[in-house]
């Protein structure tokens, strides 16, 4: 028996390498996306803890989620790398959306004074302990404080805002504060990992109240050194229907060469937002929000002469929220002085 031409077995072998070359795998249809939500987040080969990582992306990035296995995602990042990763971790199209509102809308919320934290403090997308966290606030960068909210400690659902649902009784609940960062993000951290940025000359007499706002006042100069005047609105036990109940103002005493108590006000029902500038004179000046017989009352006091003057008081309602904004969905059928507040607060847009 004759050999085979190689003629004849040199195309097929040719035509079998093609097949083998000219095909690659086939990529895994996507069946939905996913936007990252905390700081880093680590992509691994395989579902075990111990696998290699094989990819990390960042906060904001978007993945394709390709399917999903338990609280696992397996994703493909931007770079086509595929892996597993933590489900809970990643936020829907709408969620994201909601989130870059809030960061807008947080731009221009009224700052209520500067926040310090006690150490490396995260920085959570939610009020909720669960929440993944986006940012870290330093002890030495401080943040502008914009929002306080007191909420229960539930299971966080990353596509849901759970902070507004029904608080069973006995439930711990968390003091959070809403905080501007540098770079105009905004999110929220543990009230009582932080202070406010202020000498310590002031913060002595807190007598153990929590300081939810603090605005600089004018200065005082002794000796050719400038001392800031300060006003602090405090609360003994903080609740959830408004903010402070007590306002304070200090200033530096020349003669006595320490900080006074120039001006003292108790038993409020307070709300933000503070709203701290000065008048066309150049004196500096407040907006208080308090409750009175259910009903909201902003008063405006001007600092002249080292003395808070109430100088205007007038009823006030809250604006009506935008209703376009993710962030601003509420429920209609709130209406006491602290939930039509609250309403516009969350909405206000300027």
């Amino acid at each position: 028996m004759s050999k085979p031409s190689p003629f004849v077995i040199g195309p097929a072998v040719l035509m079998l390498a093609g097949l083998g070359c000219g095909f690659s795998r086939q990529r895994t249809p996507a069946i939905g996306e996913g936007f990252v939500a905390p700081m880093s987040l680590q992509v691994r080969s395989d579902l075990t803890p111990r696998a290699p990582v094989t990819a990390t992306v960042r906060h904001g990035e978007r993945v394709e989620v390709l399917s999903y296995r338990r609280r696992f995602a397996e994703v493909r990042t931007a770079e086509g790398i595929e892996g597993w990763t933590d489900g809970r971790q990643l936020l829907s199209a709408k969620a994201m959306t909601a989130l870059r509102d809030a960061h807008e809308q947080g731009r221009i919320l009224p700052s209520q004074g500067r926040l310090i934290a006690f150490d490396l403090l995260n920085v959570h997308i939610g009020p909720n302990r669960l929440s993944p966290s986006f940012s870290q606030l330093t002890e030495d960068a401080p943040a502008e404080l914009i929002e306080r909210k007191v909420t229960a400690r539930t299971p966080y659902d990353p596509n849901r805002d759970t902070s507004r649902d029904p608080v069973p009784e006995g439930t711990l609940k968390d003091d959070w504060a809403r905080v501007r960062l540098p770079d105009g993000r905004s999110g929220w951290v543990l009230a009582r990992m932080t202070m406010m940025d202020l000498p310590d000359e002031i913060t002595q007499f807190a007598n153990g109240h929590r300081i939810t706002a603090a605005f600089p006042m004018g200065t005082v100069f002794d000796d050719g050194q400038s001392h800031q005047s300060w006003l602090w609105m405090t609360i003994a036990s903080p609740p959830e229907e408004f903010q402070f109940d007590s306002m304070r103002l200090f200033a530096w005493n020349p003669k006595r060469d320490r900080y006074e108590t120039k001006f003292v006000e108790r038993g409020l029902r307070g709300y933000y937002p503070v709203l701290a500038d000065t008048t066309e004179q150049g004196a500096p000046r407040i907006r208080v929000i308090t409750e009175k017989e259910n009903t909201l009352i902003r008063r405006t006091f001007v600092l002249t002469n080292g003395r808070l003057r109430l100088v205007d008081t007038e009823p006030w309602t809250p604006p009506a929220p935008p209703r376009d904004r993710a962030i601003s969905r509420v429920n209609p059928d709130e209406g006491s002085p602290w939930q039509r507040l609250r309403l516009w607060w969350r909405g206000q847009k300027n």
